[in-house]
């Protein structure tokens, strides 16, 4: 074989071996996902055991709403492997920007999720026919009553019941609006895309909520402030979120959170798939992994919430899953109305109409 022969050969094993050594790389860093979440719902204890089983890495960037979507937006919808807003931040940011991609069902073990919220989260996030999101962690606003001095407030009307007035409390805010509506017997979410027919909802709760102000303490707007009413005993019943009445459960076994009569407001966060995802098997790997009832509850006692993991609630810590149980029987779990996607315009009549109740004179 001549030099020149030799040398040749010499040069072609070594691009072919620069060649393997940069497909092995890209390999290696195929195998990472990059996921895009909120503060504890990717904990440490998780993290580990999901890369111990699979061999993938798991790089977090923490994350709202408004990030996300922006975030996304930037980029065309790259970045990131896996994201989690809520279902009502889907096919609206969908719609006007293509950041997502849809969901590959086949590729979900659905036996793994609570059937109605997977349903719930499947309708709310289809776009042309395709679904872009299933569901992963959720909390809902319902009632905080003290059983012992207002037992009979079992629906967000009943706030409105003579024995408690003036100590009950609710926000000035939609979810107050929405949860009357459906007490009363209406159903604002099929309205959402007829304005005048919101609006005659609207028209009606305003009159009750109207009517309701003798009743209200106050309408809270922090938290904290709220659960220091209901601790001391002034407000005792509220519209407020689940956790809130479980935390003051905790020291007073007569105090809890109630799912009302006519289904709690609920919100889910979910998993989707950037448009530009560069690795969906790992995150499908991740969606299965973490919906599996034992991981789901170390996600729950992270984050604070349950998740769509059907009987997670077993696996969580014994206090909080007899709370959960109690406020949730599988009825009530199943009545949850799942906030869907805000129409343009609605929220500029939702404050009007908040703003009249705040103005008007109490009867």
């Amino acid at each position: 074989m001549s030099k020149k022969h030799g040398a040749l050969r010499g040069s072609l094993l070594g691009l072919t071996a620069l060649a393997g050594m940069a497909m092995l790389g890209a390999n290696a860093q195929a195998e990472e996902l990059r996921l895009l979440t909120w503060g504890g719902y990717a904990p440490d204890d998780v993290v580990e055991m999901f890369e111990k089983e699979t061999g993938i890495d798991v790089e977090v960037t923490l994350s709202n709403n408004e990030d996300m979507i922006s975030k996304l937006r930037a980029t065309g919808g790259g970045g990131f492997d896996l994201a989690q807003p809520s279902q009502d931040r889907i096919s609206g940011a969908q719609l006007e920007y293509g950041i997502y991609k849809p969901i590959d069902l086949s590729k979900i073990d659905a036996a793994k999720f609570i059937p109605s919220m997977l349903e719930a989260t499947k309708k709310n996030t289809t776009l042309d026919g395709e679904v872009y999101g299933v569901p992963h962690v959720w909390g809902t606003s319902g009632l905080i009553v003290d059983m012992t001095k207002a037992g009979d407030v079992k629906d967000y009307t009943d706030l409105c019941n003579a024995d408690i007035s003036g100590k009950v409390s609710y926000r000035l805010k939609r979810p107050t609006l929405i949860g009357f509506a459906f007490a009363m017997g209406m159903d604002p979410f099929a309205a959402y895309g007829d304005e005048a027919k919101y609006q005659e909802i609207l028209d009606a709760v305003e009159k009750k909520l109207v009517e309701c102000k003798p009743n209200v303490k106050t309408y809270w707007e922090g938290g904290d402030a709220l659960l220091n009413l209901v601790r001391s005993g002034e407000v005792v019943a509220a519209m407020a979120w689940d956790t809130g009445g479980w935390k003051l459960n905790n020291d007073n076994a007569d105090i809890t959170f109630v799912a009302p009569a006519s289904g709690a407001l609920g919100w889910i966060d979910t998993f989707v798939l950037p448009r530009k995802s560069e690795n969906e098997d790992a995150a499908y790997k991740w969606i299965n992994f973490v919906m599996q009832p034992e991981i789901a509850a170390k996600i729950t006692a992270s984050a604070g919430n349950f998740t769509a993991s059907k009987g997670a609630d077993e696996f969580a810590d014994d206090k909080l899953k007899a709370q959960f149980q109690g406020s949730f029987p599988a009825e009530a779990l199943d009545n949850i109305k799942w906030y869907p996607t805000v129409p343009a315009g609605l929220e500029t009549l939702e404050g009007k109409t908040l703003d009249r109740v705040k103005a008007a004179q109490s009867n």
